[in-house]
């Protein structure tokens, strides 16, 4: 019998002996009428069936085994799946489960056979009954010996590493083909559907955030307010909700959080060898990783993720997480083309869930970490759509960051790569179509920003993005660092400057998007922190635990150590935080930027799971004076919304009170000519906003801005009629201390129209009119 015409029933395997049982598989429709939430293991309403479900194109057999225990035991039961159009499927009783011995939690895991490996009636675990080649013409990859993850799994029980088991060659295809891995991969867990609840969702415009980018572990392991067994949790996590409201923070981006290999990273806590700290290698799209959870037992991450993010809710905080779906953690080769490892996607359908090559032996790489997500394909993108589905609408999330996304925009399935922007078809325009970019005004809506970056190909898309993505703005962040730290070596104009700090309009404004859709950072997690980009001439990557070894990190960070000053490098830092939060477009700063945390010039930290790299909350003098210049900053921004323009600024007067809604000028006071603007000797540049035209309580705002390596004298333009200037702050090293920005109230009057002000060297000046 051809195997797609198999009876429609559910062998049961029970040790060596086969069971034929009719009447407990309920066969699916067709699948174009399947939804494809209904992946994965279910409950019935009456909790008294559980239905597996799981696509494979090119599978002739899937089974379901299931087990009481998560490892170190056989299976107690094996189901052979059901096919209807590419879905197989069947729904078991948990009255038979309970027969054979499955009682509590129900740990799962699948076997597949497909044409390299058809199903052979001699095949028993770690056989190679069957086998034809590890990888065939079409790419096919299946190998029954190796148990694999549900990738609709709402959690899985470990990761393939573990402390008891840190070797992973034995899930490699190749030499290992018939090591079974039964007893000790991770599996599946069916859950009962989440009940608890996260709060009521922000509807903040995001024009409106302030984003702090942060390690969930990181944020707390390292706090002694926190007790003990909380630190580097969930729950740790959500007791910080109420500091980063009190910081200013409106938006927390969590580095990723879904199920990731790091179960091994304790075993030496002095090594570093396999670590992978920041979790950008997804084991599961749906699970949250159980490592983070105080309440590891199944179900308590799913819960303690919830509860999470309602304190972060409550705190009127949105939680935005960080996204791997471009590759995944079964990696690339590991050897020769026969050797890879088979955890779930490439065991299931290989060619369905990876870009490979024309002749489908190897992965398509634009990601230098194993090979593209075949983001392409239509089952491909059903996944990442239900995934963000599930993190928006069950776990609460309020946004999204896609890690190297411009790979979401692909259009080429194998052998070649191809971004488009406009193609529907993507994943990028299927994401933001099934769930809408949240409005300009604010309102109910996802937050979506890109990595707008890869490798190779036509992957760099910085300003390209569809309509509903914002971008991390990569020329925003090395424009600021160059005019900082390369005078004299690199050319950065006026011009330059004025294009990042008034929104990028030459890169979202001719495609219909706003100056909120630039993400603005000066640093982030990948690369420097912010102490050590104005602290490090280069990264120092190879030095003793816990700030290395770590291999990797670019080259060119467009630091400078600000010639050792440690005054200097602390007013550089100023300048670079200033300038965030006075620029239009939305910014994101770095978790433990505003004390100043830095890791030694390692500018690559991925794999120090170390506290050396974990936030630290015992702040010297210095660093306490930067965390309140930090959060005086945010909260200036907060009150201005003329920072926070909802369409890009024009100079022309909109409302008739004779001043521009944003004007530049010169350090004279002039405007600037098209010499000046693009003159890259010219260091400095200063501009005035009318706060009339934006409904904000200053009538007027002006920032000056020296880049000079010495004094500049800045003639003032005239502020708005009746009205006079005063500081908020002035970056130099004379006014370092707790109040080198003013409070409200507390500014100090510097003068009219043609009153001079002196800026000393590499300092910025905010003024506003009173």
């Amino acid at each position: 019998m051809h195997p797609r015409l198999r009876l429609m029933a559910v062998t049961m395997l029970v040790g060596t002996t086969a069971v034929l049982s009719a009447g407990v598989v309920t066969a699916p429709p067709a699948r174009a009428a399947i939804d494809a939430q209904s992946l994965g293991a279910r409950h019935n309403a009456a909790a008294g069936t559980i239905t597996f479900r799981v696509h494979s194109a090119a599978a002739t057999r899937i089974a379901a085994y299931l087990y009481s225990a998560a490892t170190g035991a056989q299976e107690k039961a094996s189901y052979v799946l059901t096919e209807n159009s590419d879905t197989f499927a069947a729904t078991i009783s948990v009255a038979d489960l309970a027969a054979h011995g499955i009682t509590g939690t129900v740990y799962y895991g699948y076997r597949a056979w497909g044409p390299n490996w058809p199903y052979d009636g001699a095949w028993t675990k770690g056989s190679t009954a069957g086998f034809r080649s590890d990888v065939d013409s079409a790419g096919n990859r299946f190998n029954p010996n190796k148990l694999l993850i549900d990738p609709y799994a709402r959690e899985i029980s470990h990761d393939p590493r573990t402390p008891a088991r840190p070797d992973m060659s034995g899930y490699r295809s190749g030499a290992n083909r018939a090591i079974d891995t039964g007893t000790f991969a991770p599996k599946g867990i069916v859950l009962t559907p989440a009940t608890g609840g996260s709060g009521t969702k922000p509807t903040r415009a995001f024009k409106d955030d302030i984003v702090y980018e942060v390690h969930l572990r990181g944020l707390t392991r390292n706090d002694t307010t926190i007790a003990a067994a909380y630190r580097g949790t969930y729950r740790g996590a959500g007791l910080k909700a109420v500091y980063l409201a009190s910081l200013g923070v409106t938006a927390v981006e969590f580095l990723p959080v879904q199920e990731t290999q790091n179960d091994t990273h304790d075993v030496d806590p002095t090594s570093t060898a396999g670590d992978n700290y920041w979790g950008y290698m997804t084991l599961n799209y749906f699970a949250p990783d159980r490592r983070y959870a105080y309440d590891k037992s199944p179900g308590g991450p799913t819960a303690e993720f919830q509860a999470m993010v309602k304190a972060y809710h409550d705190a009127g905080i949105k939680v935005l997480v960080d996204v791997v779906y471009n590759h995944t953690a079964e990696e690339g080769p590991q050897g020769d083309k026969n050797t890879y490892n088979l955890f779930s996607w490439r065991g299931l359908d290989n060619p369905t869930y990876y870009s490979l090559t024309a002749d489908r032996q190897s992965p398509w790489d634009n990601t230098g970490v194993g090979g593209n997500y075949n983001t392409a394909n239509p089952v491909a993108q059903n996944l990442i759509v239900d995934s963000v589905a599930y993190w928006k609408n069950t776990l609460g999330v309020d946004g999204f960051r896609f890690d190297l996304a411009s790979i979401l925009g692909n259009t080429c399935q194998h052998g070649c790569f191809n971004y488009n922007r406009t193609n529907g078809g993507t994943a990028l325009n299927r994401l933001v179509a099934e769930m809408p970019a949240r409005p300009a005004g604010g309102g109910s809506g996802v937050d979506w920003i890109a990595e707008p970056w890869a490798i190779g190909g036509n992957s760099y898309q910085v300003g390209n993005f569809p309509a509903g993505w914002s971008e991390w703005n990569g020329i925003y962040r090395d424009t600021v660092r160059r005019d900082q730290n390369k005078l004299g070596v690199d050319a950065v104009t006026p011009g330059d400057l004025a294009n990042r700090f008034a929104g990028s309009s030459d890169l979202y404004g001719d495609d219909g998007r706003r100056p909120w859709n630039s993400v603005n950072f000066v640093v982030a997690h990948d690369g420097f922190t912010l102490k050590d980009l104005y602290s490090c001439n280069a990264k120092n990557n190879d030095q003793p635990w816990p700030y290395g070894p770590s291999d990797g990190g670019s080259d060119d960070n467009i630091s400078w150590d600000q010639g050792g000053v440690a005054a200097d490098q602390r007013k550089a830092a100023r300048n670079g935080q200033a300038l965030l939060m006075l620029s239009a477009g939305t910014p994101m700063m770095t978790g433990g930027d505003e004390h100043l945390r830095g890791v030694k010039c390692n500018n690559n930290p991925y794999n120090l799971d170390s506290s050396a790299n974990w936030l630290g909350w015992a702040p010297g003098t210095d660093q306490a004076n930067f965390a309140t210049f930090t959060s005086r900053l945010l909260a200036f921004r907060k009150a201005h919304p003329a920072l926070r323009p909802v369409n890009f600024y024009t100079a022309a007067d909109t409302n008739g009170n004779g001043l521009g809604q944003l004007v530049w000028f010169t350090p004279a006071g002039t405007t600037p000519d098209a010499a000046y603007w693009a003159d890259a000797n010219n260091h400095a540049l200063a501009w005035r906003i009318d706060g009339s035209e934006f409904g904000d309580p200053a009538p007027g705002i002006y920032v000056a801005y020296n880049g000079w390596s010495s004094d500049v004298t800045f003639t003032l333009p005239a502020p708005p009629a009746g009205r006079q200037w005063y500081r908020v702050t002035d970056t130099s090293t004379w006014a370092e201390g707790p109040g080198q920005v003013a409070t409200p109230g507390g500014e100090t009057l510097i003068g009219g129209a043609s009153a001079t002000y002196g800026l000393r060297a590499r300092g910025l000046l905010l003024l506003v009119a009173k």
